[in-house]
């Protein structure tokens, strides 16, 4: 089974989201785990409309990236340009992947503005939310791809 672990810059919201995909989808196929490369904790509206998506991460925890040293990656996907910049050097041979999805909470802060309804907050979230799960579903094809790109 393939370790891979989704590394962005606090572990609350796009690796999050990314672990629930891999384990809802991909279970078969892949271990997944995600950690930040600091902790911010698990943010309510990731947790929300992972939710409104039939999968549960409420159960997930902001992780520190050197909590899983010893797991035996085999890749790391940064989702972020923050933690690409700063991923840590990984023991063994883990293949480092980036593919940054953007920020959902940035842009709920930008587009909504304060008064902005919950939906017009959630939409944000919603859209990367599917981008990660189209991109979850084409892995672990998708990693090899990248390989051969690098």
């Amino acid at each position: 089974m393939l370790k891979v672990l989704f590394l962005c810059t606090g572990n609350s919201c796009r690796s999050q989201m990314a672990e629930g995909w891999a384990r809802h989808l991909k279970s078969d196929q892949i271990e997944a785990y995600s950690a930040g490369i600091e902790t911010h904790g698990l943010n309510p509206s990731a947790v929300a409309v992972m939710a409104e998506a039939g999968v549960d991460i409420s159960g997930q925890r902001s992780q520190h990236v050197d909590e899983l040293k010893d797991v035996g990656l085999d890749v790391v996907v940064t989702v972020c340009d923050n933690a690409a910049e700063s991923c840590p050097v990984f023991p063994g041979s883990a293949r480092v992947v980036h593919h940054p999805f953007d920020d959902p909470p940035k842009l709920a802060r930008e587009a909504a503005g304060e008064g902005a309804s919950e939906e017009e907050q959630l939409a944000p979230y919603r859209r990367v939310r599917d981008e990660i799960r189209d991109y979850v579903a084409a892995l672990p094809a998708a990693l090899s791809v990248a390989s051969e790109a690098e």
